[in-house]
């Protein structure tokens, strides 16, 4: 299409906003310039203590105490500071602002994500996540990183002044680690970094994405209906970035250095869990550098922190929690059906050993849970059951165990089915149990079917005898309408002894 015809159609889409969106008098004023900054939301917390965060944070997250101290405390400052600044705008700027952005380094399932959503839901400021990886993996042009910057505008509903106090977190940053290469992935990783440099610092970003029409036509229309030319850019200044990362070969890095040093360290692979950590406790800026980041990029996070894998005790420690997500959710999925869950010790003490040998760290635990619970989650709603307590054999072993309580439940909804029609109390002996469960097996008959059906006639012939009581034997199993007819014969005869 020639141009005159892209114009035409345009001033078509244009007119037809209009028309859908006539000017209100009543909120028409003074177009803005776009520049007033506003107080952020009530919804932050400022009057919050470091000290307050950490008794918070400790109710939810195992362990983790250095890191817990030094994010929340960082975090709380960040707030503190940006409500004094604010407060009073005569206060000269400080050339190089310096930041509280920060780098958590930790194997995966270990709380890194989890700690930073629940300080900023603590706190009320907006948090969005990315993945480095992404970035790296498409090209960076500029864009993603600002994205999750409109994110943060978008979650807080609008409100800019709040989103500006957002804490964005991007996961797997150890992927965009250029080795020094002149072409290839390198280059890309490298302008990664660098671009998410100017957004760590300070920059604006326009909520407008480039090249979007609709989104110009709107904000267009926008400011002829209100006479408000709304703010269109994001100031970077006060949001965190928070980056994480497993940085698995960064132990070894800190080991040939110290080595360098003449430390007697070793440049060998770590062997064990403790050789490593003990590692990234003597973390340097240079090793940073070393792994494949710029240096103005490490300069640009001045706290670091790591998070130490979780063992097995400490895994049986997160499910022994009672914030535990992870038993509170599941007991929440059998409640929806109206079954209570609970848990035997032995049963948390085995999905934390198993959720050790996945190597996933607290993400294991979700993984094994559900393994081991789904075959009763499956089955257990169409039963009466309205309480179930599971121990580590019922993990082991959910088929045998869901037979028997699916079992026991026939017999326990027949007897209660049976006295609501009839209000004879009838029971079963241990022989009628076992035959019962023998032909059920014999058959491929459910247990509660085979009971409806072969003892459907006693509801009506017990009554013709009388009996508020009946004890069922293997004998009424094996033959029931043989067995009630000769009970009614016998009873009519004045015999009750059969």
């Amino acid at each position: 299409m020639n141009k005159d015809g892209i114009n035409i159609s345009i001033d078509e889409r244009m007119a037809k906003i209009l028309r859908d969106n006539p000017p209100n008098p009543d909120e028409v004023g003074t177009p803005s310039d776009g520049t007033t900054i506003k107080p952020a939301s009530e919804s932050i917390n400022y009057d919050i203590t470091p000290n307050e965060l950490i008794s918070y944070l400790k109710q939810f997250v195992v362990g983790q105490t250095q890191a817990i101290e030094m994010v929340t405390t960082k975090i709380c400052t960040h707030l503190h500071r940006m409500q004094f600044e604010q407060s009073h705008p005569e206060l000269p700027d400080i050339v190089g602002h310096v930041k509280s952005n920060m780098m958590l380094i930790g194997p995966t399932g270990v709380g890194k994500t989890y700690i930073i959503k629940l300080l900023a839901q603590k706190v009320g400021v907006p948090f969005v996540k990315g993945d480095a990886t992404k970035f790296s993996e498409t090209g960076y042009v500029g864009g993603d990183v600002e994205d999750l910057v409109r994110e943060l505008v978008h979650i807080s509903g609008g409100d800019i002044p709040l989103a500006e106090h957002g804490i964005i977190y991007i996961d797997e940053i150890d992927k965009i680690a250029s080795s020094g290469s002149l072409y290839g992935p390198d280059v890309s990783r490298g302008g990664v970094q660098r671009n998410l440099l100017k957004l760590m610092e300070e920059t604006e970003v326009d909520m407008k994405v480039p090249h979007d029409l609709a989104s110009q036509m709107e904000a267009v229309v926008e400011t002829q209906r209100t006479g408000k030319a709304k703010r269109k850019k994001v100031n970077t200044r006060n949001i965190l970035f928070i980056l994480s990362g497993a940085f698995v070969h960064l132990p070894q890095i800190i080991a040939r250095r110290l080595k360098k040093g003449g430390t007697g360290f070793s440049d060998k692979p770590m062997r064990s869990v403790d050789d490593t950590e003990a590692m990234l406790g003597r973390l340097h800026a240079k090793d940073l550098i070393e792994y494949g980041f710029e240096s103005e990029f490490v300069g640009r996070i001045p706290v670091i922190s790591n998070l130490q894998e979780i063992d097995e005790d400490g895994l049986y420690q997160i499910l022994n929690n009672p914030q535990s997500s992870v038993i509170q959710s599941k007991k929440r999925d059998f409640l929806s059906y109206g079954i209570k869950l609970s848990f035997a010790d032995d049963a948390l003490r085995y999905i934390a050993r198993e959720s050790v040998k996945l190597n996933t760290g607290a993400r294991g635990l979700v993984s094994i849970t559900e393994n081991a619970l789904i075959k009763y989650e499956m089955a257990l709603p169409s039963t009466t059951i309205d309480h179930l307590h599971i121990t580590k054999e019922m993990c082991i072993a959910p088929n045998k165990f869901l037979n028997e309580l699916i079992n026991k439940n026939a017999f326990v909804s027949f007897i209660q089915h049976f006295f609501d029609k009839t209000k004879i109390q009838i029971e079963f002996s241990s022989a009628a149990y076992r035959a019962a469960e023998e032909i059920a097996v014999s058959t491929g008959v459910l247990l509660s079917d085979l009971l409806n059906a072969s003892l459907k006639n006693y509801e009506h012939g017990l009554k013709l005898t009388g009996k508020e009581k009946f004890t069922i034997t293997a004998s009424v199993i094996k033959d029931p309408q043989g067995y009630l007819n000769n009970l009614i014969k016998k009873n009519y005869q004045g015999n009750d002894d059969i």
